[in-house]
């Protein structure tokens, strides 16, 4: 079994999106979620929840949120996993 060594609650800004063309801003958004979290938590195996995914794409693809709250656990393995942090 794998556990956790690390948990952290981000609030990831995603106003840089805005400078992408419209019809590519959500994907943009997917990325820069994933670097983010690849910075922070210093991994480059960053997986992330079908709740970020659904959130993101909720509105479509022109207009993803201007921001998102997540929580990201490390694993033993440096894998990181990302979810949806519920309010």
């Amino acid at each position: 079994m794998v556990e956790k060594l690390q948990e952290q609650m981000y609030v990831i800004p995603l106003g840089a999106v805005k400078r992408a063309p419209r019809w590519r801003r959500s994907a943009k958004a997917m990325k820069d979620i994933r670097a983010f979290l690849s910075k922070h938590m210093k991994s480059e195996d960053v997986r992330l929840g079908q709740d970020i995914n659904e959130h993101v794409w909720a509105r479509g693809t022109e207009k993803p949120p201007s921001k998102i709250r997540v929580r990201a656990m490390k694993l033993e393995d440096g894998q990181v996993q990302a979810e949806l942090a519920e309010e």
